[in-house]
């Protein structure tokens, strides 16, 4: 019986231990101060069972048709090219920012079941956002068929797949100002986007960082 009540109370004394160390915020969250060893390999352990179990039934599809390739580059150009670059791409601002560095793609070509797992439903802990939410399972293996080829892919040949794609920082074309609209105003609604002064505040043509 003394047993089971020594390891109640050090369990209850961890765990007090552990709201105490919580509580202080010692622990740094910064993404530019990185896991200690041994959380990384955790984590590490804990994310490559996860996907290997839920996606050891997926079917894997025939993904040697060029125009699945073709339009799984297009799509990877739009999405994925700032995280994971792609041929003739160094690394970017976005890339260099992020914990964990996501994998460079144009190194190797992961495993198909997996790859449409993961662009499937993210992965948490990571910048990997769940593309399911808005792309079909079509499209998803589109871009898995072409993973396959990026890694011996030329520059070249990736601009000739990609011609017309849209690059995901363009964005959509502003519509025209509105005739009449002021100097500054937003497109399309005639509105001024120059900041009213505050009440008290002079009119400058300087502002505050």
């Amino acid at each position: 019986m003394w047993v089971i009540k020594s390891w109640i109370a050090l369990i209850v004394l961890v765990a007090i231990a552990v709201g105490i160390w919580i509580w202080s915020g010692n622990y740094d969250v910064g993404a530019d101060s990185p896991h200690w060893t041994i959380t990384k390999k955790l984590i590490g352990e804990v994310r490559e069972r996860s996907i290997d179990t839920r996606s050891a039934g997926i079917k894997v599809p025939n993904l040697d048709d060029p125009a699945l390739i073709e339009l799984g580059a297009k799509h990877y150009k739009e999405m994925c090219t700032g995280c994971h670059l792609a041929p003739g791409m160094g690394d970017s601002e976005l890339r260099d920012g992020l914990y964990p560095e996501p994998p460079n793609l144009t190194h190797f070509a992961p495993r198909p079941a997996e790859a449409f797992w993961i662009i499937k439903h993210g992965l948490k802990m990571t910048a990997m956002p769940a593309w399911g939410k808005t792309h079909d399972d079509h499209k998803i293996w589109a871009m898995v068929a072409y993973l396959q080829k990026q890694p011996g892919m030329s520059v070249e040949q990736y601009r000739q797949l990609t011609a017309g794609a849209v690059d995901e920082d363009a964005g959509a074309a502003a519509p025209p100002p509105t005739q009449g609209a002021e100097p500054g105003a937003t497109p399309g609604t005639g509105t001024s986007t120059h900041p009213v002064p505050a009440p008290g505040l002079p009119a400058s043509g300087s502002s505050a960082h």
